[in-house]
């Protein structure tokens, strides 16, 4: 191999434990540890089971679709597979819309992380501390991939240690072994209208907040261009880490439900506030009595992990977009470590721009940049369905057997077609609140999907200029960026 191709390789220091717990990290969230109560305050426990395990399945489809591709063809980005087996110009916009996507999330954790350490500092100038988010993250993903796989290991392993805390205190509390109370039973459950409050409508709603909180998944494709035997770690990670998801969410959820009646008006945490996270509520229930402290320090952790990925996603996104010919090639450049230290450099500027934001003209900037990264997410998991059931299809139609895939989604074609079906309701379902009132709120309609349009910009518009036709099944490239035993 010469000099100049080894340039262009990022470098493959991920483990299996690295990869299960990147995803898995980028997973559990603020969506889990302070937003789930408002779920099920407005669908009752039932309905916000029901919600999060069909979102749940729905992911896990689109997981083993992306588990199929990446261990065939180990990639630093997903949009790379629509470049191959779709069209050029849904690649082009799928990377681009994932890279401002996690460059936008990024800025919003510098702003998170300023408030969550108001609560111990209240008196220290915020910028401080979003100043020292950043460096810190940078730092972790400028040193190596090493550094930045260990350290979101841990960060990782602290919120899931957090989750089996809670759920063995919580079932303690269930049974009546802790807590000084009597067992709990489905008492909470069935109260008023429970378990399913607010019937079908309010359901819907939290397959949306449910969409959000699982976003982060789809991290494990990015580590697959740096995966050490990606065709053996990739599949080991996806096989487990849907279990782990949904076993964290919905007996997470199961127990809130139980412990705390929906009706409790402290579930609806309208500002976020950790002193009323549910789990909060359920570890001073507990007698704990520095819950508050203690989740505080667990939704740092959180933000820090998530600002971490975040800047690791967008970074190789972009990388990977240079190298595929749909970013300058300045952004191949790579450090000492194989760390592609252009698109790093980049993206953060881009998040302190899109932070900056946020404190000059009112913010209103910042909140359309936020509306706008809102939607990247699920049109990422639509392109993710559409580009794994291409995949398939044209394997099959150059004479290969499905045998011959290092790891195989067992549910093809349903599987992708289910996940896109679901995803495409759930962002249409975006603007109802918007178009169910007395009135249509077109501003509303506007400030929900103002990242549709951005995304269909990039795509007919690279369309036009390159013009790119959808690549026939028979002449789509699966041997470039292959996987060579």
């Amino acid at each position: 191999m010469s000099n100049k191709t080894e340039e262009l390789e990022l470098s493959r220091g991920l483990k299996s434990r690295h990869i299960t717990m990147i995803s898995l990290g980028g997973t559990i969230g603020t969506g889990l540890l302070l937003a789930s109560g408002n779920s099920i305050a407005q669908a009752g426990p039932g309905g916000a089971l029901l919600a999060y395990g069909l979102i749940g399945i729905m992911v896990y489809f689109l997981m083993t679709g992306l588990g199929e591709m990446s261990a065939y063809m180990p990639v630093s980005s997903m949009s790379t597979y629509a470049t191959k087996f779709i069209d050029p110009s849904l690649g082009f916009a799928l990377g681009w819309n994932y890279w401002y996507n996690w460059a936008v999330t990024i800025a919003a954790e510098v702003a998170a992380v300023a408030i969550v350490m108001k609560y111990w500092f209240p008196d220290t100038p915020s910028y401080i501390w979003s100043a020292a988010f950043l460096i810190i993250i940078f730092l972790l993903n400028y040193l190596s991939v090493n550094t930045f796989g260990e350290s979101e290991y841990w960060f990782a392993f602290i919120k899931v240690a957090t989750i089996i805390i809670f759920l063995i205190t919580s079932f303690l509390m269930i049974f009546g072994i802790i807590g000084g109370n009597a067992p709990v039973g489905f008492t909470n459950f069935f109260e008023g209208d429970g378990p399913f409050h607010g019937g079908f409508l309010a359901m819907f709603g939290i397959f949306l907040a449910a969409g959000f909180s699982f976003q982060g998944t789809e991290l494990l494709g990015a580590t697959a261009g740096e995966a050490k035997d990606p065709e053996k770690t990739i599949p080991k990670a996806v096989k487990s880490i849907f279990w782990r998801i949904l076993l964290f969410y919905i007996l997470a959820l199961f127990a809130i439900g139980l412990l705390i009646p929906y009706t409790d008006s402290r579930l609806i945490n309208d500002n976020d506030s950790v002193a009323v996270s549910p789990f909060t509520l359920v570890f001073e229930n507990a007698g704990i009595g520095f819950a508050a402290t203690l989740m505080n320090a667990v939704v740092l952790t959180a933000i820090l992990s998530a600002g971490n990925s975040g800047l690791y996603a967008s970074s190789r996104t972009l990388w990977q977009l240079a190298k595929d010919g749909l970013a300058p090639k300045i952004f191949l450049k790579l450090n000492k470590g194989g760390v592609p230290v252009a698109a790093l450099v980049v993206t953060v500027l881009v998040a302190c721009l899109s932070f900056l934001s946020s404190k000059f003209g009112g913010g209103e900037v910042y909140i359309w940049l936020l509306n706008a990264s809102g939607m990247c997410g699920f049109i990422a998991w639509l392109g993710m369905a559409a580009s794994h059931y291409r995949f398939r299809k044209a394997f099959i139609a150059q004479g290969h057997d499905v045998s011959e895939l290092p790891y195989k989604s067992g549910f093809y074609p349903f599987g992708p077609i289910f996940a896109f079906v679901l995803c495409f309701i759930v962002v249409v379902g975006q603007g109802k609140d918007a178009v169910l009132g007395n009135s249509i709120d077109w501003m509303g309609i506007l400030v929900s999907f103002i990242g549709v349009p951005i995304f269909l910009l990039l795509w007919f518009g690279y369309k036009i200029v390159h013009k790119t036709k959808v690549i026939k099944l028979e002449d789509v490239d699966l041997e470039t960026n292959r996987r060579q035993d």
